[in-house]
């Protein structure tokens, strides 16, 4: 029996030229450091196959949505689901939460997390209270690295007169409750003593009532402020209002949202949560704070930045 052949190693393939060399050596050089950064950290690679985004183009900041927090459980599901519909309506953005007590993850988690980049707060809050005022900024100077602007709270802003709207329909107010005699509603807010904080929910109250043709729409509050739910129920009953609503200025499910909801007479709206045009209020106001001119509650917490500047 003949023995096979032994395999000859296969031959090598010739060398390119010194110059076809250099041309290949210098292509695959400025492929690997197009991946690295000025200061020398390596950039992000992009996952999707046909992206037509340059690795070059700067993120957008970050969304950091500021909710209050609630022993409710219902309300960090309801402001999840908000934040759901905002990433929806933006896809790619970097959507995050932080709360200002009761709920994990606390705002100074968030911001942490964060790191050294850039962020949008956007306030779930109605109006420019002590929330406002004091506990955000607070969070924020203790962000050192994070270059941060904050957006003004929600209210008033006619995207919340749609919601409310929406949520009044969804309980029962009907085309025919516009204008009518009969008719009313009690604008149900957290209260607050800041005068800026009421004047925001009686503008609230004054849209609404356009909305509905001119039916009053009386703010009252749970907390803090005067008249209360039942205060301002019983002086429009006393007005001849026999079918009086309450619309719930709340950003979610709570304490004072379910209180208020009990004192209605008739129906009672549920809290605005992630009614759609919530979603596209927060997206304007995170919009609205990027492209002003260096606004006066922008904040450069960077320490060793400003030193040098």
């Amino acid at each position: 029996m003949t023995e096979p052949a032994p395999e000859r190693p296969q031959e090598s393939p010739p060398l390119d030229s010194t110059a076809q060399l250099l041309t290949r050596i210098t292509a695959q050089l400025g492929t690997q450091l197009s991946l690295v950064s000025l200061n020398g950290t390596r950039r992000p690679m992009h996952r999707t196959p046909h992206s037509n985004v340059s690795p070059l183009i700067p993120a957008a900041p970050a969304l950091v949505a500021v909710a209050h927090g609630s022993r409710d459980p219902r309300a960090l599901h309801t402001v999840t689901e908000l934040l759901d519909r905002v990433r929806e309506l933006r896809p790619g953005l970097d959507v995050r939460l932080g709360h200002i007590e009761l709920n994990e993850p606390l705002l100074p988690r968030t911001l942490h997390d964060l790191g050294s980049g850039e962020a949008v707060l956007v306030p779930l809050l109605l109006g420019r209270g002590y929330h406002v005022k004091q506990d955000i900024p607070e969070a924020v100077a203790g962000a050192a690295a994070l270059r941060t602007r904050t957006a003004g709270p929600l209210g008033p802003h006619p995207l919340l007169v749609e919601a409310l709207h929406g949520r009044l329909t969804e309980a029962g107010w009907r085309p025919s409750d516009d204008g009518n005699r009969n008719s009313a509603v009690v604008l149900a807010a957290a209260g607050s003593r800041d005068p800026e904080s009421a004047a925001g929910t009686r503008r609230t109250a004054q849209l609404l009532s356009e909305r509905l043709g001119g039916v009053p729409v009386v703010p009252a509050y749970a907390s803090a402020a005067t008249p209360t739910v039942p205060a301002a129920l019983r002086a429009l009953a006393a007005r001849g209002r026999r079918r009086v609503a309450v619309a719930s200025y709340f950003t979610a499910p709570g304490r004072f949202a379910s209180a208020a909801a009990g004192e209605a007479t008739w129906i009672a709206a549920a809290p605005l949560g992630a009614h759609p045009a919530m979603a596209r209020l927060l997206l304007h106001r995170y919009d609205q704070a990027r492209t002003a001119g260096a606004p006066a509650y922008e904040t450069l917490m960077n320490t060793r930045f400003l030193a040098s500047a």
